[in-house]
């Protein structure tokens, strides 16, 4: 009985210790890692690129499972497009583009950049497509070259869609035909994959989905997973605002505006400081936009136009030509014809009337102080009032002659009367400057 009770012990000390053993190794259930969002919102251009493949490297480099893209784009430069679609396909996390929020559009490049995407998908109420090239100044390309262009995109969609598994056929229709679905349309049609209310959403429902990668396939486990927001920073934002359409032809029209003052009134220092930063911001914008040298001319021009009314008398019609100069040159600054890339009316109208405006009263006010008297040197003194101190005369008279003296704001001169002898007392008034010598009349003999 001895040799068994022992046995039966050494079995229940030997099961404790593997259970323990495997409770231990279990551990605690592994945090699911986190979720990296960033926001594009607007044109496509280099900057948006820079900030994709900033935040690729970022989430990467965070240990985050997946980066979602929410993204809502007109469209914008063909070459950035490709820059990023690249970025998208050479990540080593999955990328979740999700066209959001509602009401948003993934239109022309957006398109490309979608379908690039390891998932993606649409929120309530938005639209993918319209992917068909165009001149870069919104015109007729020639017939080749417009078929060249389109094949390539064409080429590049079908590309796209066929790596990721999606409707073929519809990525081409899209470049050639410039076709556009609604979010429903889309998942119906195989060009995205899923429908999501709100970010929470999305990553309950791709959870589980398995994607490839170019470091191989990953499972993802989003749901309830930590989101962690990918803030921009302050010069990325600072480029990214300065690169706006809008405000590059602000900084342009302030940048000449300040010129125009400095050269006008040298030493003021402040509106030349001023101009010379706005106008080197703007021809840094420049770089990343689609610059139609003809609209930069034409503004030009038109500041010009307003310069000479300073030096020509035209009645107005400088003034008038250099508005309408600068508002069609204003139309014609961008070589686009997305939305994104054009200025908008609410802008050209305001700056243009203000710097007419100001260069209008610059003008004026230029010729109101030519009109003015001189307020220097002897001419000055020529119609002031003064009061006679002593019996005045003419030159070389008896009623005082050079001897005599009036008084002006203060100061003691010399003067002979213009006219008729005048007693002391008497207000006069300045008729001419001889010398030191004043000639003087009654005050109410000229107005």
């Amino acid at each position: 009985m001895r040799q068994g009770d022992g046995r039966m012990l050494k079995m229940v000390v030997a099961g404790a210790v593997l259970a323990s053993l495997a409770l231990a190794g279990a551990g605690p259930a592994r945090a699911a890692q986190p979720v990296a969002v960033i926001d594009i919102d607007g044109a496509i251009t280099p900057v948006t690129a820079r900030l994709l493949a900033a935040a690729v490297e970022r989430a990467q480099g965070e240990r985050a499972q997946a980066l979602v893209v929410q993204l809502n784009t007109p469209g914008g430069l063909e070459r950035s497009m490709r820059t990023m679609a690249q970025t998208i396909l050479n990540a080593e996390i999955p990328i979740i583009v999700y066209v959001a929020p509602t009401g948003a559009r993934a239109a022309s490049a957006g398109v490309f950049i979608t379908m690039a995407a390891h998932v993606a998908a649409m929120a309530p109420a938005t639209n993918i497509g319209a992917a068909h090239p165009v001149a870069a100044s919104g015109g007729e390309m020639g017939k080749e070259m417009s078929k060249k262009v389109a094949n390539d995109a064409a080429a590049f969609a079908r590309s796209l869609a066929a790596e990721r598994g999606r409707n073929v056929e519809w990525a081409e229709k899209a470049v050639r035909a410039s076709v556009s679905v609604t979010e429903r349309e889309a998942v119906k049609l195989k060009v995205v994959d899923l429908i999501a209310d709100n970010l929470q959403d999305l990553l309950a429902k791709v959870d589980g989905r398995t994607v490839k990668t170019t470091r191989g396939t990953v499972t993802l486990e989003t749901r309830n997973a930590e989101v962690k927001r990918i803030e921009i920073k302050f010069r990325d934002r600072f480029l990214a605002l300065i690169t706006d359409p809008n405000i590059a032809y602000i900084l342009m029209m302030v940048g000449m505006l300040g010129i125009f003052f400095e050269l006008q009134n040298p030493g003021v220092v402040l509106p030349g400081v001023i101009g010379g930063i706005s106008l080197i911001l703007a021809f840094f914008a420049f770089q990343s936009l689609p610059i139609n040298w003809a609209g930069v001319l034409l503004i030009l021009f038109g500041v010009a136009l307003l310069i000479a009314e300073i030096k020509i008398v035209s009645h107005g019609v400088l003034t008038i030509g250099g508005a309408v100069a600068m508002i069609l040159g204003s139309f014609m600054l961008y070589e686009a014809p997305e939305l994104g890339f054009r200025v908008s009316w609410t802008v050209i109208v305001p700056t243009v009337g203000a710097i007419a405006g100001l260069i209008a009263w610059a003008v004026s006010a230029g010729m109101r102080a030519m009109m003015k008297p001189s307020v220097t040197g002897s001419e000055s003194m020529v119609g002031r009032l003064a009061v006679a101190r002593s019996n005045l005369g003419p030159a070389g008279g008896p009623a005082g002659g050079p001897d005599g003296q009036v008084q002006v704001d203060g100061e003691i001169w010399r003067a002979v009367a213009d006219g008729g002898a005048i007693p002391a007392g008497e207000k006069v008034r300045v008729t001419a400057v001889d010398g030191l010598t004043l000639k003087v009349s009654r005050a109410g003999d000229r107005p």
